[in-house]
């Protein structure tokens, strides 16, 4: 009866994986429905820096609980810090729906987007906490022989938000407001939560819960992309940010040297194909951010789609991303992590070298052809650079690797998105502030905003080009040879 056994095991984590699925749906959703809603806090097609933060206050916030939320659950038990997670999810989800709405409470008339993105961080410091407790759940309803499956399952699922994202999104758009895209996360979170009865609680651990260190973490990250969203124009205000950014990462070297238990892996972190992994992880994030935000941006504006079409036209590259990823797990198993991982940012350059090329009338199969290129480029690089990350992880740092390999790709995107947003702004303003008001001046505008998107592209392509360094550092063997090595 063990088969029965596994399969109750299984299907305890479906809960699990739904809230994983849910959290990772936000990450990408917002990028469709993004030029729908900046009308309503009265933000121009110019002001792509100030529209970037929120994806970005998402992205930080999603970061910032990973690292620290796999400990909290270990003290407190997975299935309560879980149910804590979604709540607090639901509840920024609700008000990130009517953040339109809530300088209003203060007697102000003018919505303010900063409401917004203050509603995505916290909405996300929900989000993120689930990767890493899920992870950590694994031992709770499976045995040790079953737990990369259960790693699988969950990567799977997150991977599954992403992909499902923008075409969500854009359904709904489609036949209601960019409100509900928020809402629905309500019952959605309640139907995960009701479901959570019937997984086990967790065993609680007088585990060390490094805050000082979960800090100074977020500090660097925090810092560092606000001057990163003033790259386009360094005054003392970039200087200022750049400074203190690192002094904070100073900090938090001297910290996790002084104390016994640190929030980050630092005996891993000296490991070259741990680090090759996070650096590799790092770029692959700048660039699948950046076209993820392009492509439904550009669908929407120079091109003149909707945000269905927005959606529909990057699910060309996204749902390539899995496809990609089975094929790159098969070829770990063959080759090792190093080649595959090459190979996925080569077509990924590639597909984006291609995009970068495009005008107002592309069409398929061109377009398709070059988006699902980079997707499969992309979904190559999943399982090789986890794999190279984790297999000199001993058993009881498995969940905190997995957090910082998965924070280091979200670092990445936080990154790439603050930069290249402040670059684009001011160079869609320099193109077009002496445009004409007429049809003319319309056609320059529209050629502005078709250089910018090209920059964007080209700039994922050199940044997938860079990633193959880190690749080559990674681990040639196969799982077979060196998973003792993590035991």
């Amino acid at each position: 009866m063990n088969w029965l056994r596994d399969v109750r095991a299984y299907a305890v984590m479906i809960p699990v994986c739904a809230g994983v699925f849910i959290a990772a749906d936000d990450q990408t959703s917002i990028v469709v429905v993004l030029p729908e809603l900046l009308p309503d806090f009265r933000i121009g097609p110019g002001e792509l820096d100030r529209a970037s933060w929120t994806v970005t206050g998402y992205l930080i916030g999603y970061t910032a609980a990973m690292p620290i939320m796999g400990r909290v659950s270990d003290r407190f038990g997975h299935r309560a810090v879980f149910v804590g997670a979604l709540v607090i999810f639901m509840l920024g989800s609700a008000l990130v729906a009517i953040s339109p709405d809530l300088p209003s409470l203060i007697g102000r008339d003018e919505p303010d987007l900063n409401w917004m993105i203050g509603a995505r961080v916290f909405q996300a410091i929900g989000g993120g906490a689930m990767i890493p407790v899920a992870i950590a759940s694994v031992a709770d309803v499976l045995p040790r022989a079953r737990h990369a499956i259960a790693f699988g399952i969950i990567g799977a699922s997150a991977e599954a938000g992403g992909v499902i994202g923008p075409l969500w999104a854009g359904l709904i758009t489609n036949v209601s407001s960019w409100e509900w895209v928020f809402w629905i996360n309500v019952p959605l979170g309640m139907a995960v939560i009701a479901a959570l009865k019937f997984s086990p609680a967790g065993v609680r651990n007088p585990t060390r819960i490094d805050l000082v260190g979960g800090a100074l973490f977020v500090a660097v990250l925090a810092l560092l992309t606000a001057a990163l969203s003033r790259a386009g124009d360094t005054d003392v205000v970039f200087g200022i940010l750049i400074v203190a950014a690192g002094s904070a990462l100073v900090a938090t070297v001297w910290w996790h040297r002084k104390v016994d238990d640190p929030i980050l892996p630092v005996r891993l972190l000296r490991t070259i194909e741990f680090t090759a992994s996070n650096a590799a992880h790092l770029a692959a994030g700048i660039s699948l951010i950046t076209v993820m935000v392009t492509v439904p941006l550009m669908a929407n504006t120079v091109l003149g789609l909707s945000p269905l079409d927005g959606g529909l036209m990057l699910l060309r590259m996204t749902v390539a991303i899995p496809f990609g990823a089975i094929v790159g797990g098969l070829l770990v198993q063959r080759v090792g992590a190093r080649w595959p991982a090459i190979a996925g940012f080569v077509l990924a350059a590639l597909g984006l070298a291609a995009m970068s090329q495009w005008d107002i009338d592309i069409g398929d199969p061109l377009m398709t052809m070059h988006l699902a290129i980079s997707g499969f480029g992309f979904g190559l690089l999943i399982a090789p650079i986890h794999t190279s990350a984790l297999l000199y992880a001993k058993a009881g740092e498995r969940g905190t690797a997995s957090s910082l390999i998965t924070a280091s790709r979200m670092v990445g995107m936080t990154i790439g998105l603050a930069a290249l947003g402040a670059w684009g702004t001011v160079r869609f303003e320099n193109m077009a502030e002496h445009a004409p008001i007429s049809l003319e001046g319309v056609e320059e505008i529209t050629s502005a905003g078709l250089t910018v998107f090209r920059g964007f592209f080209v700039s994922a392509s050199v940044v997938a080009v860079l990633g193959v360094i880190p690749a080559w550092l990674m681990s040639r063997d196969r799982v077979e040879t060196a998973s003792g090595a993590s035991n």
